[in-house]
């Protein structure tokens, strides 16, 4: 499991996931979903109110890859016409959370809203002690992941591809990609000047928003700032080793912290085995921090924040969401609503929905159910890690069988 440090990060962040409010948008009329008047309300025979809720993976789940899977459609859709509420929680990111939705309605082909939508870099947006700060963004096509971050309001991004740009020699074995990154690079906002340190390029904060294209460069960019005299390149802390200091010596020179958005060691892609994520670079991250710190078994631990399922936060944050769309959608009945006793969490991945789900513990007493389908990372027939509330072929398979536990009829 990943170090939680500094201790009182997760503790402020979970404090901050707030969500948005509902966008207009999320009353777009399709398949029986329209919001009625009040009065047609009162007059018509109401169906009841659900209990319930559903909070659904996207990749292996409802897509595989860029490609809709079969009967997603039909599960969504039939949540939507029977007014039960729903959110898509993913471990996925490399694009901001509008262009995502757009997306997924039109190869779902029901209507989603930013409301209804978590992936694993949204609680990013809420860290405004660095918007006015200097951060490197690393993952993703391009410099993607580097326009979300400026639409959450990050107002001084910098990303490796920029600081190879600027100085090819920082990682000699890209060379040949330099006419890639060029295309989207930007200038620095400070020079590299190891010889001038306090006019040097500072990085307050280290955010891998997506899976890594070019891991050699990503890690080596990540190594240089975390082994620097408080974040600034080009320089090499003098702390670093001193053993009389505590993880002795390393990341206690004031250097940034380092937020990772997904933990997932593997995804389920178009090809037919599963792929490495940016869990696997994390590892890779890990394996060469300890070779060249000596690592756990010289008392040295690489010092992180991960974020993404199964971590408690997300479930917070779309625990909140979930809700604040179940009252937008459902609250129009006369009467109390009541409240949301059970959430279905529908997931491929035993290590990230799963565990999330079987682990997390509501503040609102709200009972999270783990149902697990074999459309993607789960191989069918195998015992998974972590035993989920019920095994299903597919999506459609894990609402109808829920809505039955419910007590209603699909």
């Amino acid at each position: 499991m990943a170090v939680r440090a500094p201790g009182s990060s997760m503790l402020r962040l979970a404090s901050r996931l707030r969500p948005p409010a509902p966008s207009p948008r999320s009353c777009v009329p399709c398949h029986g979903y329209r919001i009625q008047s009040r009065r047609t309300l009162q007059s018509a025979s109401a169906p009841p109110i659900p209990e319930f809720a559903f909070a659904f993976d996207i990749d292996g789940v409802l897509v595989r890859s860029s490609d809709p899977l079969p009967r997603a459609h039909q599960a969504l859709a039939y949540l939507q016409s029977q007014r039960i509420p729903f959110i898509l929680l993913t471990n996925g990111g490399g694009k901001h959370e509008s262009e995502r939705v757009d997306d997924l309605t039109r190869k779902l082909e029901v209507p989603i809203d930013t409301s209804m939508f978590v992936q694993s870099h949204t609680p990013f947006a809420d860290m405004d002690e660095y918007k006015d700060k200097t951060v490197m963004v690393v993952g993703g096509v391009e410099d993607r992941c580097r326009l979300v971050a400026e639409k959450y309001g990050f107002k001084s991004v910098v990303t490796p591809g920029d600081i190879l740009t600027a100085y090819p020699e920082v990682w000699p074995f890209s060379q040949q990609l330099l006419s890639y990154y060029k295309t989207f690079s930007r200038p620095l906002p400070a020079p590299i000047d190891s010889s001038s340190p306090p006019s040097s390029l500072k990085i307050d904060a280290i955010f891998v928003y997506n899976d890594p294209r070019d891991w050699g460069l990503d890690t080596q960019i990540i190594l240089d700032v975390l082994l620097s005299e408080q974040g600034i390149l080009g320089t090499y802390s003098g702390k670093n080793g001193q053993a009389s200091l505590p993880n002795k010596g390393f990341q206690q020179d004031g250097q940034p912290p380092l937020y990772f958005s997904n933990p997932d060691l593997l995804w389920a892609a178009k090809y037919n085995l599963p792929r490495l994520g940016q869990g696997g670079f994390r590892e890779a991250l890990e394996g060469v921090w300890a070779a060249l710190t000596g690592g756990e078994k010289n008392g040295v631990e690489l010092k992180k924040i991960v974020m993404g399922k199964p971590h408690r936060p997300t479930y917070e944050f779309a625990e909140k969401r979930l809700m604040a769309h179940r009252k937008h959608i459902i609250g129009q009945y006369d009467g109390p609503l009541g409240n949301l006793k059970r959430v279905y969490m529908v997931g491929d991945n035993t290590e990230s929905d799963i565990l999330g789900a079987n682990s997390y513990v509501s503040g609102e007493g709200v009972d999270w159910a783990s149902v697990l389908v074999e459309t993607g990372v789960h191989v069918r027939g195998t015992a998974p890690n972590h035993p989920p509330r019920k095994i299903v072929k597919d999506v459609w398979d894990a609402v109808a069988w829920a809505v039955t536990q419910e007590g209603w009829k699909v």
